[in-house]
């Protein structure tokens, strides 16, 4: 026998597991695009997003406005608004999705910390009742939460 009859074409099976891997990708991002709508974009995108949606809003205000100089500075406003914070996104997009992370953790963060409080104002509350003295009853209006 040759080698080509004794050896698989490796090759060819790695081409139609990566090939086999891709349309398994595909097909399950479409599906959960179905089922659940587009993903969210980047930071930056949807910050864009907001910013439209507000600025279509105030525009939507601006005609119940009484007079044309409300209406105008309205307007004026939106415009140098997106003046502004167009080419702060186009520049840094990056930068949005760290102050997004960071905000994630820090809410995080503070989860924690009231979580923990709570747990001892509540431990703190079963062992006074007790005693039934009202008093005993959660926290006091100056108690102090550690967040360290």
């Amino acid at each position: 026998m040759s080698d080509a009859t004794e050896r698989p074409d490796t090759d060819a099976d790695a081409d139609a597991w990566a090939t086999a891997c891709e349309e398994d990708l595909k097909a399950e991002r479409n599906r959960r695009r179905g089922q659940y709508g587009a993903p969210p974009g980047s930071a930056a995108e949807e910050l864009r997003k907001l910013f439209d949606v507000v600025a279509d809003k105030v525009t939507a205000f601006q005609s119940s406005l009484p007079g044309v100089a409300a209406q105008n500075a309205v307007q004026q406003f939106v415009t140098q608004a997106k003046a502004a914070v167009e080419p702060v996104i186009e520049r840094n997009p990056q930068v949005f999705d760290h102050l997004a992370a960071a905000g994630g953790e820090l809410l995080a963060a503070y989860r924690s910390a009231v979580e923990n409080q709570e747990r001892r104002w509540t431990q703190r509350s079963d062992t006074a009742k007790d005693t039934d003295d009202p008093r005993d009853d959660g926290p006091g209006p100056s108690e102090h939460i550690d967040l360290d």
